[in-house]
């Protein structure tokens, strides 16, 4: 093997080497989104935060932020309220869960069958 060709092995080496590194890093940083549907059992608006109650009985505490979409309520889910049926999409850091969409499952029910 000549000096040059020695020198493309390693330079392809060390870029797919790069390159393996770069993909994991990239897949690390993507948000899984999870999604919970159930009933509030409490909502406290001061510090954006709500309790839902899934079906199997477990208690999601879910934050929201001003980039979390509400559809089939008011803005900014002002008419969410305790007993209310949410589907929530949000993704988990550290433990904690932000919501990305929140969905009045109720009211959307409701309008199906009218």
């Amino acid at each position: 093997m000549k000096i040059d060709d020695r020198r493309f092995v390693v330079f392809c080496l060390f870029a797919i080497a790069t390159l393996a590194v770069l993909s994991k890093a990239s897949a690390q940083n993507r948000d899984v989104t999870h999604i919970v549907s159930g009933v509030v059992k409490h909502i406290d608006r001061g510090s954006k935060k709500m309790i839902v109650t899934a079906g199997d009985g477990a208690e999601h505490t879910i934050k929201w932020t001003d980039k979390t979409t509400w559809r089939g309520t008011k803005s900014s889910g002002t008419d969410i309220k305790e007993g209310s049926e949410l589907t929530v999409k949000y993704t988990e850091k550290a433990g904690e869960k932000t919501a990305v969409e929140i969905k009045n499952a109720g009211r959307d029910t409701g309008k199906a069958l009218q």
